[in-house]
């Protein structure tokens, strides 16, 4: 064995140590669990650990559809393939007949949740975008409605000149649930500036999640990894998270997501490996010891990693996301959706107990067609 693997595998002990008494990683931690030259099943092994102690042998998943009103964006960041300008001939504006269609295609499948993000379309006024929560709550009152970025928020409060907190009441009034996670990517400025140049900025998103949780909402937080960030970055972005959830508890889960570079700026870039995405995984499940869940998004990571990903710290599948689309833009091999029993036996497969939970974990039961949730 040479002296750095030495030296690696002392500092991996170390780690472990922490981690088995329950000690919080620090950044220096973190980044050594990203070094490829430290053991990769030794980093999962431990995320297991922790994974069986928060969740015992539980993997979640639940029933959920997408929903994309527009691909019109004002910000046109240079890592996404789903934005389009107005002009393009691929631009779209989905009318109210169409986003209701799509909502009792969600109902009538089961679906417990309908997830809203899209693009920011200048053109269209904030009390659009309002009043697409209002008629879907009003139209169908059981699904739950997660939506709405920060990036999104943010512009409905610039936009109007309004407090971010004027316009979470207004749309928790209206009918909103939860919030979602997207927008974040990676919070280092100078990355930020390569990636997504004029998109609101870490402070804005961290700002409206700490909003958002102080009026009661849960949220998501996700990472988008694997295009010009470093590990230091991928570190920096997890502990910011991690300060944030000691201040409000909001968050409810972590999602690393995969870049794909396909149809993007950033098409030359390779993307991640299928090492790294397990070795994100774990590592998040190591630093962000304050979140209940990781959830390994098949559809950004592919279904067999999302599985394997099970025993490296995640607990979570997310759901059968009908009509996804931001991904598979950017060239996700996915299936387009996949049914319960699909879920369930990828779960069952990677040794875990297979649970459908609805947008805030709580446990789905299903009879006669018919779902109730289980208050913990």
């Amino acid at each position: 064995m040479s002296g750095a693997t030495s030296a690696n595998g002392h500092d991996l002990e170390r780690v472990a140590s922490k981690v088995e008494s329950g000690q919080r990683l620090s950044a220096a931690d973190g980044e050594l669990l990203f070094r490829a030259d430290v053991d990769l099943h030794a980093v999962g092994r431990l995320a297991n650990l922790v994974r069986q102690s928060k969740n015992g042998n539980v993997a979640y998943y639940n029933i959920n559809a997408h929903l994309n009103p527009t691909n019109v964006c004002l910000y046109r960041c240079r890592l996404c393939a789903f934005s389009r300008d107005a002009e393009d001939d691929r631009a779209y504006v989905m009318s109210r007949d169409e986003m209701l269609a799509r909502a009792q295609e969600a109902a009538d499948a089961g679906c417990t949740e309908l997830h809203i993000v899209g693009g920011v379309d200048p053109r269209q006024p904030y009390q659009w975008y309002l009043d697409i929560v209002r008629l879907l709550h009003s139209a169908f009152p059981r699904l739950h409605i997660k939506a709405f970025t920060a990036v999104e928020l943010a512009w409905f409060a610039e936009s109007t000149r309004r407090p971010v907190r004027s316009i979470l009441e207004e749309m928790i009034a209206a009918g909103l649930g939860s919030l979602p996670g997207g927008g974040a990517e990676i919070f280092d400025a100078a990355v930020r500036r390569r990636i997504c140049p004029i998109k609101p900025d870490a402070q804005t998103w961290l700002h409206v999640h700490r909003t958002a949780h102080l009026l009661g909402l849960r949220s998501n937080a996700t990472m988008l990894y694997g295009h010009l960030e470093s590990a230091h970055e991928r570190v920096d972005h997890m502990l910011r998270l991690r300060q944030l959830q000691d201040e409000t508890g909001g968050f409810q889960a972590f999602v690393p997501l995969a870049f794909h570079p396909e149809g993007t700026q950033l098409a030359h870039l390779c993307g991640p490996s299928g090492l790294d995405d397990l070795r994100t995984v774990a590592v998040s499940r190591l630093l962000l010891d304050n979140f209940d869940h990781i959830k390994a998004y098949w559809v950004s990571l592919g279904v067999g990693t999302a599985q394997i990903a099970l025993a490296y710290g995640a607990d979570d599948l997310d759901g059968t996301v009908r009509h996804e689309a931001i991904h598979h833009e950017a060239g996700a091999e996915t299936p387009e959706m996949l049914s319960v029993a699909e879920l369930e036996s990828l779960i069952v497969e990677a040794g875990r107990q297979p649970v459908e939970r609805d947008s805030l974990y709580r446990r789905v039961q299903r009879q006669d067609g018919q779902w109730t949730v289980q208050e913990p």
